[in-house]
């Protein structure tokens, strides 16, 4: 399937109060269902999962993914947001959009009115930014990305598809973050550096030169250990 970015502009997500299910039943979906409550943009119709988690914020189980497929019957694209957190690197989230991407399905950009985006920002298809992230001028969010509470993302950084922010985290201007990365929480990256695909940088860690390969890094400076 063919996979290319397909920006637009943060500050025009989901306008009409249209129906949209939430996928996932976990701790991410939580924040997920809050973020879509505060916009009011959005009816829930209810949430899917492997295992019946109960009611979720009051929001009521669907069944698996399965049940996507029935609701997503009618001659108007289902929205869907994709609230299945990313521990470690975005390949098992971009699987899992892939599988459901076939079905007749709409992944609007979400993005919290408690966040800060400032102008010339524009972000892909399935891409969340959580409470209290500030993302500056020129910078671009990939499809499915997440940036998430509290992170930073200066001016003019690219985040290539399915690259997580995870909270707290620093990103500095002109820096490339490649595709399935993901920046743990509290990590700083320094301007300029450019990250390859595939990395995983570890909570807390500082990054001052570029990441050629994929691996893990940690520390300050971040050093790769597998």
């Amino acid at each position: 399937m063919a996979d290319q970015p397909q920006p637009r502009t943060l500050l025009h997500s989901a306008k009409s109060l249209d129906e949209i299910v939430v996928i996932g039943g976990g701790g991410h979906a939580k924040v997920v269902i809050s973020i879509l409550r505060k916009l009011n943009r959005h009816r829930i119709l209810g949430y899917t999962d492997l295992e019946d988690q109960g009611a979720v914020l009051g929001v009521p189980y669907l069944g698996s993914d399965r049940a996507l497929a029935v609701k997503a019957v009618g001659p108007k694209k289902l929205n869907a947001v994709l609230a299945v957190g990313q521990v470690g690197l975005g390949k098992p989230r971009h699987e899992l959009w892939a599988r459901l991407h076939s079905l007749a399905l709409s992944f609007p950009l979400i993005v919290s009115p408690d966040a800060i985006v400032n102008e010339e920002v524009s972000g892909g298809e399935g891409a969340v930014v959580m409470d209290g992230a500030v993302i500056n001028s020129g910078a671009t969010i990939g499809r499915g990305g997440i940036v998430n509470t509290n992170s930073t993302i200066e001016h003019d950084v690219l985040l290539e598809d399915w690259v997580h922010v995870a909270p707290g985290a620093t990103i500095s201007g002109h820096v490339t973050v490649g595709r399935f990365s993901m920046i743990g929480a509290g990590a700083t990256v320094i301007e300029g550096i450019k990250i390859a695909a595939g990395c995983m940088v570890g909570a807390g860690a500082t990054v001052v030169h570029d990441l050629t390969e994929p691996g893990v890094y940690v520390g300050s400076p971040a050093r790769r250990i597998k």
